[in-house]
């Protein structure tokens, strides 16, 4: 048997042992596992450096090696995550509707645990602590497929959650990691159809699209982040700069980091000046438009292809357009329907902007940083879905939930 079988194995046998756990043992589990990650925190750091040299010594851009790093503070962040999903409601039982009908049944619809979850990710250590709380609170096991670049650092957060699991009573394999280099046991994984209920890829686009492509397991969508920000020509300029700076350069490799800039045409005399400065001192690279680039001096020619890229990096692509109808028309044609943003004082503008743009999270007056399952009050997040079917935006417990009908009747036959 293979190692990505006896996982999964193991982790299906497991399945109904989670959710036989009350509430108070979860958030115990909890609660215990955000003290355990801080007490381990030497060893888990110890561990990410190895992961930190390694992707210096082969050259990985510096955006990327930022969502590798671990600090204390990360640690204390991922703790905190664990504690808010311990005071979250228990997703799990909770009755949906009920109703009676004329034969004498009588009918409940009550979320259930969706089960095994899998989880395919890229370079966020961060990730594996997350996926633990979201799924054991909602009643599910998961099998974590870490990438090669954060390898140490995955084994390392996995062992202080498995310890927390085994000291408080509970079944180790409720979490499981596949801590193999190998793309042919990620191949493995999404054969698995029969052991894992779910798949959920988080990272580049191109991992995403081999996952929704080669699996014959269900897989969530967590689609790439092309997300734009208008500018209105109602805009408070001033104001709007800081949300600019905000959603591209506080953290560039983040799937809610902007990527692209729209401008109305009335304002571009007055705002791009400002915004080239900003940009300037922040290092950021500017790809533009003919119509632009007269008032961004450091910019260079945008191609098509600028507008359609996440560069998850210090590059943004800018464009004027002549109305809000342009604004959207041009967003729903390139982005990825993650987050976009409009900055205006006009409430008819931000309305339309609202009713009109095909994203999952659409903002007005506000960073796309903030998509964020901590930031949504979710605790954390198992990914940002971008698809429609079943869950869009932040996925938190509930999306980690399905449902069943439970049916009661006297001896009831049907007539």
């Amino acid at each position: 048997m293979s190692m990505v079988r006896d996982i999964c194995e193991r982790t299906a046998r497991t399945k109904y042992d989670v959710q036989l756990l009350s509430t108070e043992k979860k958030n115990a589990i909890l609660t215990r596992a955000a003290a355990d990650l801080v007490e381990d925190q030497d060893r888990i750091l110890a561990a990410n450096d190895c992961d930190v040299r390694a992707a210096k010594e082969k050259g990985m851009k510096a955006s990327m090696v930022d969502r590798l790093r671990l600090t204390p503070d990360r640690i204390a962040q991922m703790a905190e995550g664990l504690k808010q999903v311990a005071s979250l409601p228990d997703p799990v039982g909770r009755v949906l509707d009920a109703w009676d009908r004329p034969s004498g049944i009588h009918i409940e619809k009550v979320s259930v645990p969706l089960g095994v979850i899998g989880i395919i990710y890229e370079s966020r250590p961060n990730v594996t602590a997350d996926a633990f709380a979201l799924t054991l609170k909602s009643g599910n096991v998961v099998v974590l497929k870490g990438g090669s670049d954060a390898i140490f650092s995955n084994e390392a957060i996995t062992k202080s959650l498995q310890r927390t699991l085994r000291e408080e009573g509970a079944p180790e394999d409720a979490v499981l990691l596949i801590d193999s280099v190998n793309r042919e046991d990620t191949k493995e994984l999404m054969q698995m159809k029969g052991l894992v209920d779910v798949l959920i890829p988080r990272g580049s686009k191109r991992l995403i699209q081999a996952v929704t492509e080669n699996s014959r397991v269900p897989v969530i969508e967590t689609g790439s982040g092309n997300c734009c920000i208008y500018v209105d020509r109602a805009a408070d300029l001033e104001k709007s700069i800081p949300v600019i700076l905000n959603a591209k350069t506080q953290r560039t490799g983040v799937c809610n980091a902007a990527e692209s800039l729209i401008v109305h045409r009335d304002i571009e005399k007055d705002f791009l000046p400002l915004f080239a400065r900003a940009m300037k001192e922040h290092s950021v690279e500017l790809h533009a438009d003919e119509e632009s680039l007269p008032f961004l001096p450091d910019a260079v020619p945008a191609t098509e292809e600028d507008y359609e890229t996440e560069y998850l990096d210090l590059k943004m692509s800018v464009k004027t357009v002549g109305s809000v109808e342009e604004a959207i028309d041009h967003i729903n044609r390139v982005h990825t329907g993650h987050s976009d943003c409009i900055l205006t004082t006009d409430p008819a503008a931000a309305e339309k902007f609202l009713e009109r743009v095909d994203s999952a999270c659409v903002y007005v007056n506000a960073s796309t940083r903030f998509t964020d399952g901590f930031e949504f009050g979710f605790g954390a997040e198992i990914g940002i879905s971008t698809q429609k079917l079943h869950a869009r935006g932040p996925m938190g417990l509930t999306e980690l939930t399905s449902y069943k009908y439970r049916v009661t009747g006297d001896y009831a036959v049907r007539g």
